[in-house]
């Protein structure tokens, strides 16, 4: 099963990768975790270009491009090898988030997005994504007690942040056959249950 985590940045997703991994295992499956951008070493030097602060302003479609390119590497180098070895993918972040951030945030149509994503991934779509729903004041008030310094995408402005997640809900509607809601505005706890509960119920559905 592949599995993917979204959301704006500070609602939790990353902080119960781990757990939800631990939990999986314990039940007997092999779990893989990994994220975008990412998860390879060429995915990892875009992951730098993309990241990096830079006096010159990015092109959004440069950026939108730059994303996919590095999914598709981590695709062919991870993912498919892990599904095709029984692994569940857990992945931090992956399609939608281009959508939703290049789309719905820097104001490309979206419909293109997804066009060129279908063109280059293919058939690689998510069983299940975990959309972590929470309100900007709290997302932000998490990122400002993070230890690491903040990357160019962390430092954009609240209407940057509000297109992003109504760029989210758009796509919730759009795919709710693979969209499950988990509210993020809980406490880690609450959020790692809810979590655990879609995964299990979604994969005793696919046992039936």
């Amino acid at each position: 099963m592949f599995i993917t985590l979204e959301g704006p940045d500070g609602s939790g997703k990353t902080t119960v990768v781990e757990p939800l991994k631990k939990h999986l295992e314990d039940e007997g499956y092999k779990v893989l975790v990994t994220r975008e951008p990412g998860g390879t070493k060429i995915s990892e030097e875009i992951r730098n270009v993309l990241l990096k602060k830079r006096d010159e302003k990015m092109d959004p479609w440069t950026e939108a491009l730059l994303f996919i390119a590095s999914r598709k590497q981590h695709l062919v180098d991870v993912i498919i090898p892990a599904l095709k070895d029984g692994y569940i993918v857990i992945c931090d972040r992956y399609m939608d988030s281009t959508s939703a951030y290049q789309g719905a945030g820097r104001g490309l149509k979206v419909n293109d997005i997804d066009e060129v994503q279908h063109i280059v991934l293919g058939e690689w779509v998510p069983n299940l994504t975990l959309y972590f729903n929470v309100d900007i004041d709290v997302a932000n008030a998490r990122m400002n007690t993070r230890d690491e310094s903040k990357n160019r995408l962390d430092e954009e402005n609240n209407d940057y942040k509000k297109k992003v997640i109504s760029g989210y809900k758009d796509l919730i509607k759009k795919h709710p056959e693979r969209f499950e809601v988990v509210d993020a505005n809980k406490d880690k706890d609450n959020v790692l249950k809810q979590a655990i509960r879609i995964v299990d119920e979604k994969l005793k559905n696919e046992k039936k």
